[in-house]
């Protein structure tokens, strides 16, 4: 043990000497022919001493720089890490900014309800569709009542598609989001609390949650079959479209005005549309106008409500909020040249046994079984109808609500 430590210290010994050396002759040695001399001294030194004393001041400038270079690098780190904290808190305060320069805007006192709602809402037809999908029940999903059959359809429409937010609303969080999206139009929040029945208020929010928003609105009572993006065929771009509906009743009987409002009616229980839309617009205001109207002609002790057998108020609330007044609105629409473009009359007859998507202005109309497929749900997921879009139960939730 001692052997092999003399010799590991004798190179350092002679390297201690060797420098020691060198300091005395650089110190005493004056003459010009100093350098000289001290190179006679450099070569008449051992090579493996020389070799040794550049190695110690190689490895010494190594270290120093290996030193350097690190604390830079954590230097670099830190002001990199400083700066993407400021620039995430500028763009938080950013995002706040705007959602109170918003907040601000106000329409002028002297618009009307439907310029108001222009104001507060545009639509930019050159916009896509949101990746949103809206749903409403009146339990939340951890409510025991919460029916097993809806629950794997709202479960449905998220896995099928994992890009779009779902958002479930229950009475008092669809209260609350409409008091938030529409506080500037304070006839919409006045029209929706007033309402007698569970039904209307449903109604009513799938049209203000996508006139906000934009997105798919989806009834509880469906399950979808195919992934949104495949709504829409190979042969029409996106962009041409501002909303996406399907024909909900088609009836060939005598005695249709006993059953419906329309012979043919659109249905309403899955939209997609984006913001703004004129459609949108008009049936809110419409149903604004209807509901105030009801109450104007009430006594002031008397509440609304729905009247007369349970066809009777089927009836109503399909021509109050429901796809008779939707079916309504739509048909206007496309008999509006400014709006539609379309200079043509425009009836019923034009989706009358409608088979396959038809394209009118910026609205794709699918047949009955697109959004009301009576297929059975597959367990390997493989549709056999490529227009089996979703499965809608018809449930008549209303009724028990």
């Amino acid at each position: 043990m001692s052997s092999f430590f003399n010799s590991r210290k004798r190179p350092i010994l002679i390297t201690f000497f060797v420098i020691v050396a060198l300091v005395v002759v650089t110190r005493f040695t004056t003459s010009r022919n100093s350098a000289k001399n001290f190179q006679e001294i450099l070569q008449n030194l051992p090579n493996e001493n020389v070799l040794g004393l550049k190695n110690l001041i190689y490895n010494e400038n190594e270290k120093s720089q290996d030193e350097f270079l690190a604390k830079l690098d954590k230097q670099n780190k830190k002001y990199f890490q400083a700066q993407e904290q400021r620039l995430a808190k500028l763009e938080k305060q950013n995002e706040i900014l705007i959602n109170e320069i918003k907040a601000l805007k106000t329409p002028p006192a002297q618009a009307s309800l439907r310029e108001r709602l222009i104001f507060l809402y545009p639509y930019d037809a050159a916009a896509r569709f949101p990746a949103y999908i809206w749903q409403s029940w009146k339990h939340g999903l951890n409510d025991e009542h919460f029916n097993e059959k809806y629950r794997e359809g709202e479960t449905q429409w998220a896995w099928k598609n994992p890009g779009f937010v779902h958002e479930l609303f229950n009475d008092d969080t669809a209260h609350t989001m409409i008091k938030f999206l529409y506080h500037q139009v304070p006839e919409v929040i006045e029209a929706y609390e007033i309402m007698p029945e569970v039904i209307l208020r449903m109604d009513f929010f799938r049209y203000l949650i996508l006139y906000a928003k934009g997105g798919v609105y989806a009834d509880i009572d469906t399950y979808p079959l195919q992934p949104i993006p495949n709504w829409i065929p190979e042969n029409v771009s996106p962009d041409e479209l501002g909303m996406i509906i399907s024909i909900e009743t088609d009836s060939n009987s005598p005695n249709w005005r006993s059953e419906s409002v329309h012979r043919l009616q659109f249905g309403q229980f899955v939209i997609q549309a984006k913001p703004g839309h004129p459609i949108l617009r008009d049936t809110i205001a419409s149903i604004v106008e209807r509901t105030l109207s009801k109450r104007n002609a009430l006594l002031e002790s008397e509440k609304l409500k729905l009247t007369g057998s349970s066809n009777q108020r089927s009836l109503e609330i399909s021509a109050w909020t429901g796809s008779g007044l939707w079916t309504e609105i739509v048909l206007k629409y496309f008999n509006d040249y400014i709006q539609s473009s379309i200079y043509q009359k425009i009836t019923w007859k034009e989706f009358h046994d409608l088979k396959i998507p038809k394209l009118v202005s910026d609205i794709l109309i699918l047949p009955i079984n697109s959004f009301a497929s009576e297929i059975e749900i597959p367990k390997d997921g493989k549709i056999t109808d490529p227009l089996a879009f979703v499965k809608h139960y018809a449930a008549k939730i209303w009724k028990t609500t």
